[in-house]
């Protein structure tokens, strides 16, 4: 399967043995001086934190511990839905990718301890991304633009999530978790079970996880499918799922860093929302490398690789059981970062990242070509810690080719000749941190952030199922190029904490999905009146503005016998088409998000209220998404049972049923698929 893979692999090995030149000693394991890396509970953030700060100029949110174990959904969109700046494309309760500040799609990179989900999620909303929730131990989300570190597609944010399945640090013994999920408005049955071994010189990871739900219970609607009402609904149809899958990695550790492979599988059956009879069957194999080497002698300091490997495939089946289109991509990436010695006051780092993505659609409902992206990119991030705090400078230049097969047969016309595009890309960023005084502190970024279109904005041309329209993408589309301002102020003390953050981005290019107005057949070929036809929509390259507000608030209450605390999150995203002054599409409205937690011992409680304004700012070729105010409760009971941590919880959702959509999901599918209704979820959790 990944016999393709074995020259880029031939390439890391000799990539990863450059630092013996530099004075890396032997693997003796006598001793272990020191761990090779923070382990995931550590509070230190590793996405865009190459040089370990406690705290980043950036804008981020953070779950692990109990509090993801109380937010776990199905999907990394559903988990991270509500937290400062994110939202989800929510096509149905299977398909959710994060939204970070009103961007999706290739504009947020989604990554996996460090390396890219190189899947087909980006391609169209009903394909999910291949992580479930379940496995994760901690979730990283970086908003605003990363492109510096990450590339082009990340610059509108980066979510990363974290497991131990390649161990980065010596364990002792025997540990893991275990943990059971039944209930909620999909009636979820669900469960994962993760266990680490290991000592001084060698560890290893195996885990496994599966779900099953039902179709999604909402509360009574009425469904709208091509304009016309259905009958009145209290499920969403063709929303149940099944996944399934595990891990196998381990790790051999020296006495300066760790070198370690992993290999995982997930496995899914689903429903398409929008195609009553259709279900996805997806699969994907990634082979992971990574390791680490520390304390260097010579210019560098340390070296730090990260690579994948990864095998993806769904195909559409119809209820007869006829496979229509088959989804299938291949690729592999690599980065190497080293961190060099200090020069002068300058710390920093300097990289190199690789990425190839094999991609084809086969099938009638092919709507881009088959395809083959390279990327290829030399990063640089150094600090200075000077009178006014930490001044952050980074620099990338990253060049991008995205060819076409052209038609697979002669006689067809869709796609036309085999083609090629190049692109060339840099991207800067500056931050400053500044103290200010009295738990008082100020952080501010500058960024200019560049993409490549991406191989169905340039190439796609058909009908696409998902978004019921002719997509048509333009070959001649430029690089996308835009401009960004992040400022905060954070405020700290021993019980609250506030931070008030402010975004303005501006696009001199926006590569945007259009409505044209015009009616085509199957085609592409304008219908008459009369005639019935699809919308047709183009990839055109705007003017476009982003500019937001992000609150984030706790505070201690009360302390007592019983611990009371008070929280708040507020954001609002507007964006702008400068080219015709409409609104962006799909943009989340104003969110408040107030909860209240109690404590005592090891009990806790918490009541939440989500109130989502009315979104009426739309463009033309949409509609207005009412408001909708949802309360939730939780508790949760920590307990020894003999040698095992325990926590027991359970969650009441959405308490009066409220009926709700998501002014973030495409059209096509929010008539179809209201938020979920009222529903009771419980779990255990056990850590030995």
């Amino acid at each position: 399967m990944f016999s393709h893979f074995k020259p880029t692999l031939q390439t890391l090995a000799v990539a990863f043995a450059w630092p013996l030149a530099f004075g890396l000693p032997g693997t003796s394991t006598a001793q272990t001086t020191q761990a090779p890396s923070a382990p995931l509970s550590s509070s230190v953030l590793i996405t865009g934190n190459p040089l370990g700060r406690e705290r980043l100029a950036a804008p981020t949110s953070v779950l692990s511990g109990d509090e993801l174990v109380l937010r776990r959904g199905s999907t990394l969109g559903d988990t991270l839905d509500g937290l400062p700046g994110v939202s989800s494309s929510y096509f149905g309760p299977n398909a959710n990718r994060p939204v970070i500040r009103g961007l999706d799609g290739d504009r947020v990179r989604v990554l996996s301890n460090e390396g890219a989900s190189l899947d087909a999620s980006s391609l169209s909303f009903d394909h999910a991304v291949p992580i479930d929730p379940l496995i994760v131990q901690r979730i990283e989300v970086l908003r605003g633009p990363a492109a510096l570190l990450y590339g082009g597609s990340a610059i509108g944010g980066v979510v990363q999530a974290l497991d131990n399945r390649i161990p980065r640090a010596p364990l002792k013994g025997l540990t893991g978790s275990a943990e059971l999920r039944l209930g909620g408005a999909a009636r979820e049955r669900g469960g994962a079970l993760v266990l680490d071994a290991g000592n001084a010189a060698a560890a290893v990871h195996v885990d496994v996880f599966s779900r099953e739900t039902a179709d999604l219970r909402v509360p009574r609607f009425v469904p709208q499918a091509e304009g016309e009402a259905l009958p009145v609904a209290s499920t969403v149809a063709n929303s149940a799922s099944r996944t399934r899958g595990g891990a196998l990695g381990a790790s051999l550790f020296f006495d300066r860093g760790f070198v370690g492979l992993s290999l995982d599988t997930y496995d899914s059956d689903y429903g398409v929302v929008v195609e009553p009879d259709i279900t996805i069957k997806m699969k994907r194999t990634r082979l992971g490398l990574a390791g680490e080497v520390k304390s260097l002698e010579g210019p560098l300091r340390s070296l730090r690789l990260n690579a994948n490997l990864t095998d993806y495939e769904h195909r559409e089946v119809a209820g007869d059981g006829t496979v229509g289109t088959v989804f299938a991509s291949r690729g592999h990436e690599w980065r190497l970062q080293a961190e060099h010695r200090p020069l002068g006051p300058w710390r920093g780092v300097v990289g190199w990242q690789q990425e190839r993505f094999d991609f084809s659609a086969l099938g009638d409902e092919a709507f881009v070509p088959s395809t083959t992206t390279h990327k290829a990119a030399l990063f640089a991030l150094e600090e200075l810690r000077w009178q006014l705090g930490v001044l952050t400078a980074g620099l990338r230049v990253e060049h991008v080719r995205v060819g076409s097969s052209g038609d697979a047969e002669p006689l067809a016309a869709r796609f036309g000749a085999a083609t090629q595009r190049r692109f060339s890309m840099r991207s800067a960023s500056v931050s400053q941190q500044v103290p200010l005084g009295a738990n008082w502190s100020l952080a501010a970024t500058v960024s200019r952030s560049e993409r490549a279109p991406t191989y169905f904005e340039l190439y796609a041309n058909g009908v696409h199922a998902a978004t019921a329209a002719y997509e048509r993408g333009d070959p001649g589309l430029a690089k996308e190029r835009g401009a960004n301002v992040d400022v905060a102020l954070h405020w700290q003390s021993a019980t609250s904490q506030l931070r008030v953050g402010a975004f303005s981005t501006r696009f001199a290019r926006f590569i945007s999905l259009d409505a044209t107005g015009v009616s085509v057949d199957e085609a592409g070929a304008p219908v008459g009146l009369g005639v019935e036809g699809v919308p047709l929509y183009q990839f055109n390259a705007v003017r476009a503005r982003m500019h937001g507000l992000e609150v984030d608030a706790r505070t201690r209450l009360m302390q007592g016998p019983w611990a009371w605390f008070g929280t708040a999150k507020l954001d609002l995203t507007r964006g702008t088409n400068m080219s015709t002054n409409q609104a962006l599409p799909r943009l989340a409205p104003w969110r408040l998000r107030l909860g209240l937690d109690a404590r005592r011992g090891d009990f806790s409680a918490r009541a939440e209220v989500e109130h989502a304004a009315r979104q009426g700012r739309v463009p033309d070729t949409d509609l207005a998404t009412p408001a909708h105010t949802i309360v939730n409760l939780s508790m949760a009971q920590r307990f020894v049972w003999g040698a095992t941590d325990a926590l027991v919880f359970a969650k009441l959702d959405n308490l009066s049923n409220k009926l709700g959509y998501s002014a973030s999901s495409v059209q096509s599918i929010r008539s179809l698929s209201p938020l979920p209704g009222r529903a009771l979820k419980v779990g255990l959790r056990l850590d030995f």
